[in-house]
């Protein structure tokens, strides 16, 4: 059987039109060899998580700039686990306080990434990680 390749969906949840760095990061991964699908920006949890089903992703990808990080990245995570798709891994990025890092990691974000992470980091993690949904 041949290796499934990722697929990974990277969204900016909430009302952040701030999205270079999620751009990049989208095409970060394409270049490292993954499917992705960019959802843009202004998108809510139920946007983000109807596109994850239906592109049957192995990862979610959250941005967020804004500071609603603790409302949008749980959210998500929540409507994941409603559908039955709580092996969907969610991963965030963007402007996240050290402090608000545990709550997040505790409501089922599993790793966060803030300005300045190497791209070659985040993408290591992801390969290390993540596995097709099909192979679990």
């Amino acid at each position: 059987m041949a290796d499934k390749t990722l697929r990974i969906l990277v969204a900016k949840p909430g009302l952040d039109g701030h999205d270079r760095g999620a751009r990049i990061l989208a095409r970060a991964f394409r270049d490292a060899g993954f499917e992705v699908v960019y959802t843009g920006c202004h998108q809510t949890p139920e946007q983000i998580v109807n596109a994850a089903l239906q592109e049957d992703v192995d990862c979610v990808g959250l941005s967020c700039l804004s500071g609603a990080h603790k409302a949008l990245f749980p959210k998500v995570v929540d409507l994941l686990r409603e559908q039955g798709a709580d092996d969907i891994v969610v991963v965030g990025g963007g402007i996240i306080p050290k402090q608000d890092m545990p709550y997040l990691r505790e409501r089922g974000v599993q790793e966060i990434f803030t300005p300045g992470t190497p791209l070659e980091d985040i993408i290591s993690w992801v390969k290390t990680n993540v596995s097709p949904r099909d192979e679990l």
